[in-house]
């Protein structure tokens, strides 16, 4: 079955302490209740650095640039209806205190305790990579 491919973009906010931000997927959305990285799909004619600024200033109410996003990984995973490749970045420096604008949860987090928490299948084959970068 030959399934649409959609890049996506998400960040690894890492705050001072070496924690990192999740958020929960909203409910009526694909994987709804399961906590992510923040990010999203990259629009037509956008750069994934683009897209991730964009995102982390909608969904959480952030403000960064892309000098201050450094490429981490990425993620290779088929749904049923798309094949998802995940672009992760890290990100220390950020302005504004992160907030689910669209009423979803965030949580702060060990890197290591992500491997304990229900994730996307897409994000959690970065989370052992993360754990050795932060």
């Amino acid at each position: 079955m030959i399934r649409p491919i959609l890049p996506v973009v998400a960040a690894a906010l890492i705050d001072i302490d070496g924690r990192v931000l999740i958020a929960e997927r909203p409910a009526g959305k694909h994987l709804a209740g399961q906590w992510e990285f923040p990010g999203g799909k990259i629009e037509a004619g956008e750069t994934p650095e683009a897209a991730l600024v964009r995102e982390l200033a909608e969904e959480l109410g952030v403000g960064t640039h892309e000098s201050c996003l450094a490429p981490a990984g990425f993620a290779s995973h088929p749904y049923d209806d798309f094949h998802l490749i995940l672009l992760l970045f890290l990100c220390r420096t950020w302005t504004g205190t992160p907030r689910g604008r669209d009423g979803q949860r965030i949580a702060w987090h060990r890197p290591n305790a992500l491997f304990a928490i229900d994730m996307p299948p897409a994000d959690r084959p970065l989370i052992g990579m993360l754990a050795a970068l932060v």
